[in-house]
């Protein structure tokens, strides 16, 4: 007799991933797809968007710049979600707070915290159906610090706060949307941020980068974010307004 298939947990949801191409974006885009999700790929790239369409039949794909004013509006007409992953930013410029201009020094301001400003006004005036969910995905160094990334860490703080505003508009508007963050709780070194920060930091403390990662205990992986991404998707009522912390061995809500 046949064994019955396993639920999957995102069947017949939409779930719109910002900043896709690679990386972590990737490892989500593979997690809800195995999940049943109807997915759209977001990226500025177009060559590895259509790479991620090849592996994953299926994944619709859009090429445009998240930080651009309209966006989220192009986004939204070519699919609604009920699960918007924002995931996207750029790589801070690595060098000793005395070496950075305010340009270096702001970088992840002006592109990881103004994209989820913008689609997260967006999903309140839009607005998405009701009882959608959007992850804004943060960092560990936003509860910590991180010296030779600029005013990164503030910037992934204030992405946790956007979640806490968010949600709190929501609320006053009766919209029923769900807004939280997601911090992975350490480096991830198969990711082109993980490399460029264990390559600063190993070499301000005159290390090898694999020495650097030895001294550094176990990491998430992106799989490890991406399985967090799915369970609170699959399961966003009490997460609702708050941020959590992503490790190897589950989450857990920070205060």
């Amino acid at each position: 007799m046949n064994e019955p298939s396993q639920t999957r947990r995102l069947q017949g949801k939409n779930v719109v991933v910002i900043g896709a191409s690679r990386g972590l974006g990737r490892s989500i885009v593979a997690a809800v797809y195995a999940e049943g999700a109807q997915v759209l790929a977001v990226a500025r790239s177009a060559e590895p968007l259509n790479q991620l369409a090849s592996a994953f039949p299926g994944v619709q794909i859009l090429t445009v710049d998240a930080t651009e004013e309209g966006a989220p509006v192009q986004v939204f007409e070519r699919l609604v979600p009920d699960i918007l992953v924002v995931c996207a930013g750029s790589i801070p410029h690595m060098a000793p707070l005395v070496e950075q201009t305010w340009e270096q020094f702001s970088r992840n301001w002006h592109s990881d915290v103004k994209l989820s400003l913008l689609f997260s006004q967006a999903a309140l005036t839009t607005p998405l159906p009701t009882g959608a969910t959007v992850i804004l995905i943060s960092s560990g160094a936003a509860m910590g610090d991180s010296p030779l990334s600029g005013g990164y860490a503030g910037a992934k703080r204030m992405q946790m706060f956007l979640a806490k505003y968010a949600q709190k508009e929501s609320d006053r508007l009766h919209l029923s949307l769900r807004f939280l963050a997601l911090a992975p709780g350490g480096i991830m070194p198969e990711t082109d941020l993980g490399k460029a920060a264990i390559e600063a930091y190993a070499s301000s403390l005159g290390l090898s980068p694999a020495d650097f990662l030895k001294n550094r205990g176990a990491m998430p992986t992106t799989e490890d974010v991406a399985h967090a991404v799915v369970e609170c998707a699959s399961d966003p009522q009490e997460r609702a307004g708050k941020a959590f912390l992503v490790s190897g061995v589950g989450i857990k809500r920070l205060p």
